[in-house]
Parts: structure tokens; C-alpha cells; sequence
């Protein structure tokens, strides 16, 4: 089938940046949206930022000018670049994608979640 891994989340002071990486790899014939979504504890999981093929973007309010979702699609890779973190975006950070498995047939598909902490 298929499967997205997210790489690069850790722990990072207040003000300090962060870039998460989210590979497709398996049956892909394309990706159309990609994007990251995130789920701090005691809340509801929630966009952070997605893409669409063609590169168009839409982020959440609370991370606009902040962070900056791209992606390669020879790689079928997707990144977050995440700068001025802040305390409130400790969570764990989800990869998402819509992968077309054939010309007709998609999957939504989640990675496994990296956690970001933001210390004050």
C-alpha cells in the first residue's frame, strides 16, 4: 500500500525553528493534497497548513507568517518550516496525503505523528 513517514520533530526553545519532513513511499501513481495536521493533548486533531499539487497552500490563522508548508513532488515529500515557535504548538504534528493509487482510485492516507515541544 502506502505509507507517509515525518521526520525531523524534537524539542526546541520559544522563538527557535524546526523543519518536519513526510516521505511517501509504496503504490503511488500521484499525490494530489499533502499536509500537516496537529493534535496538542486534550484537543482535537486540527490543520496546520496543506498543499495541493499544483502548490496552492492554506494555513490555520495561528500559524500564519510563521510556518511555510512545500513540496517536492518528484520526491513525494512534503515539509513544514516552522520558524518563531511558540509554547502553544507543542504537539504531536500528523503528515496527511491524498495518494491515487491508479487514475481513479485514492487513499487518504496519515503518518504515524512526530512530536514537536516548544519550552518556554
Amino acid at each position: 500500500q502506502v505509507q507517509l513517514v515525518e521526520s525531523g520533530g524534537g524539542l526546541v526553545q520559544a522563538g527557535g525553528s524546526l523543519r518536519l519532513s513526510c516521505a511517501a513511499s509504496g503504490r503511488i501513481f500521484s499525490i494530489n493534497r499533502m499536509g500537516w495536521y496537529r493534535q496538542a493533548p486534550g484537543k482535537q486533531r486540527e490543520l496546520v497548513a496543506r498543499i495541493t499539487s499544483g502548490g496552492s497552500t492554506n494555513y490555520a490563522d495561528s500559524v500564519k507568517g510563521r510556518f511555510t508548508i512545500s513540496r517536492d513532488n518528484a520526491k513525494n515529500t512534503v515539509y513544514l518550516q516552522m520558524n518563531n515557535l511558540k509554547p502553544e504548538d507543542t504537539a504531536v504534528y500528523f503528515c496527511n496525503a491524498e495518494v491515487f493509487t491508479t487514475p481513479t482510485d485514492y487513499l487518504e492516507v496519515w503518518g504515524q505523528g512526530t512530536l514537536v515541544t516548544v519550552s518556554s
